[in-house]
């Protein structure tokens, strides 16, 4: 029989490390490498030995293997803190409560088998059921849950809250009903154990639930900061439509009025009245000046929504390059076209104050370039810009909107970064059909 728990106890040991590690490598989009799992094999091999040797609470060795586990996420597979206990916590919770199911079905049955061959059957038959419910038990959890980087993960770290109750509970029941079961149960402990079976189910049942909750709280959340964004962008193209509206209207007045204006110029030169005809000039002139735009693309609404960014963008000391002539027809929405320069002249603008914030140099030069070319039926966006030194930044919602409308148009985007230049690339396809372009709302 020693033999025989022995071999068992060291197969149950060489399966559990392994699925605890694909489990959180998959978990968090990380592959182990076969030394990895050595590596923990090894490890928990000698706590066991070391709790076996000392003759230690069963609580020590499940500790001990939760911290071995949040070691090798955090630094053999490079997962950030809370991920990695997260990660941790999740899988021995699971591999615990799915052997203390099995653990109160055999305190019940087994003990009446003692000294009979079928109980070695049973035994192993009960094992192989612990590591199936275990395995069913990690495949809904990452139906459930991903923690791979550039995944939204808000408030992760409150999953560790429920999974340390439940974790802390199932290693009070271990400790207290499993360590020591009599040979002859009586109608009262059968009781007992089936009551701590049914809240050992429901624990493992309450896990998937919060797990299966905070995954559609973390949509909900998603869905309100798109929808934040959308609303952002309607507002600023209605307030961009009606700019350009009102500078039609002033444009058209002025144009009307134009020939009174000569006449009265006319009239002050023919009386040599010239300082007065130069201040009526300047008079002019201002006003004439106040109805243009910034540059010229061929669209009113993009015309004032690139003179209004980039005129901030001046006003901050930021250099500004921009050559974008817009084919008419375009063939894209006028919505989507906010969103794209918008999104990424904010962008912009922010990471080159933020370049020069760091350089703490208030002459340190910062600049934006923006490109567009007809490739023919393509068209090609280039927004570069000064920003500080490091790695790319993840996308936020800024280039994830530009990145949806680009896809609704059959087009792409593409970010890239090199020293302190970043470039954004987006590709329209503008003679897509528009009956294909649809707004998907999460």
């Amino acid at each position: 029989m020693d033999y025989f728990n022995a071999g068992l106890s060291g197969l149950c040991l060489a399966a559990q490390s392994a699925m605890h590690m694909i489990f959180a490598g998959r978990l968090t989009g990380k592959q182990p490498k076969l030394r990895q799992f050595a590596a923990y094999f090894f490890l928990l091999c000698t706590v066991q030995s070391i709790a076996l040797g000392c003759h230690l609470a069963d609580a020590f060795a499940v500790g001990a293997q939760m911290l071995i586990l949040y070691g090798m996420n955090r630094f053999a597979l490079n997962n950030q803190r809370s991920v990695s206990c997260v990660a941790a916590t999740i899988a021995i919770y699971i591999s615990q409560l799915s052997f203390g199911i099995v653990n109160a079905i055999e305190a019940v049955i087994f003990p009446s088998l003692l000294g009979r061959p079928l109980l070695y059957v049973l035994l192993f038959f009960a094992t192989a059921v612990a590591f199936l419910l275990c395995a069913c038990c990690y495949a809904a959890v990452w139906h459930c849950l991903s923690l791979s980087e550039g995944e939204p993960m808000p408030y992760v770290g409150l999953l560790l809250l429920p999974g340390g109750f439940f974790f802390a509970a199932e290693l009070y029941i271990l400790q207290t009903a499993y360590s020591d079961v009599s040979v002859v149960l009586s109608p009262r402990e059968s009781a007992a154990h089936a009551a701590l079976l049914l809240l050992q189910v429901l624990g493992l049942a309450a896990l998937l639930c919060t797990l299966y909750v905070w995954r559609h709280v973390v949509c909900g959340f998603l869905a309100q900061a798109e929808l934040n964004s959308l609303r952002q962008a309607v507002r600023a193209q209605k307030t961009y439509v009606c700019e350009a509206q009102m500078r039609c209207e002033q444009s058209r007045a002025f144009r009307h009025d134009i020939k009174n204006h000569l006449s009265v110029l006319n009239g002050l030169l023919n009386n040599a009245r010239i300082e007065e005809a130069r201040e009526y000039l300047q008079t002019l002139s201002a006003v004439s000046d106040s109805l243009s735009v910034f540059c010229q693309t061929g669209n009113p609404v993009v015309d004032i929504l690139l003179s209004e960014k980039l005129r901030i963008a001046e006003a901050a000391g930021i250099a500004v390059q921009a050559s974008v002539i817009l084919p008419n027809p375009c063939g894209v929405d006028e919505f989507d076209l906010c969103v794209i320069f918008a999104n990424a002249l904010d962008n912009a603008i922010s990471a080159c104050q933020e370049a020069r914030r760091l350089a703490k140099k208030t002459e340190e030069a910062a600049s934006i370039g923006i490109f567009g070319e007809r490739q023919g039926d393509f068209y090609r966006l280039v927004f570069e810009n000064t920003c500080p030194l490091g790695p790319l930044p993840p996308a936020g919602i800024g280039l994830s909107n530009i990145k949806a409308a680009a896809e609704r148009y059959g087009g792409s985007m593409l970010a890239e970064k090199t020293g302190q230049r970043f470039f954004l690339h987006i590709l329209l396809n503008i003679s897509f059909p528009s009956s294909d372009r649809s707004v998907q709302m999460p």
